[in-house]
């Protein structure tokens, strides 16, 4: 009796690890992490400023003062500034395109 005991419990335990599924980005990297305070902040400021619902974070730069929090904008990733408090307060949003280029 004990072994079947211990059979049903291993046989549990099996199909809990089974049913575990690691959570993977689509090109089979890891998934990114959520976004933080204050890029979820650029994010949103971005995206208000731009009119476009389709941003993401292109690189963050932690310092004391503000954060420099890169975004992209559209399809093109066109590249957007945003100074951030450490709390999430948005203190700058600009364009880093080159205006005078285009």
């Amino acid at each position: 009796m004990t072994a079947i005991k211990t059979l049903a419990g291993l046989a549990i335990c099996a199909a809990g690890l089974a049913a575990c599924t690691m959570d993977t980005a689509s090109d089979g990297g890891s998934a990114a992490a959520a976004p933080s305070v204050q890029e979820q902040a650029c994010l949103a400021g971005v995206s208000n400023q731009t009119n476009n619902g389709e941003v993401t974070v292109l690189s963050n730069e932690f310092s004391e003062a503000n954060s420099l929090v890169m975004i992209g904008v559209g399809p093109d990733r066109a590249p957007w500034r945003c100074l951030v408090s450490n709390d999430g307060v948005v203190a700058e949003i600009s364009s880093a395109t080159d205006e005078g280029a285009l």
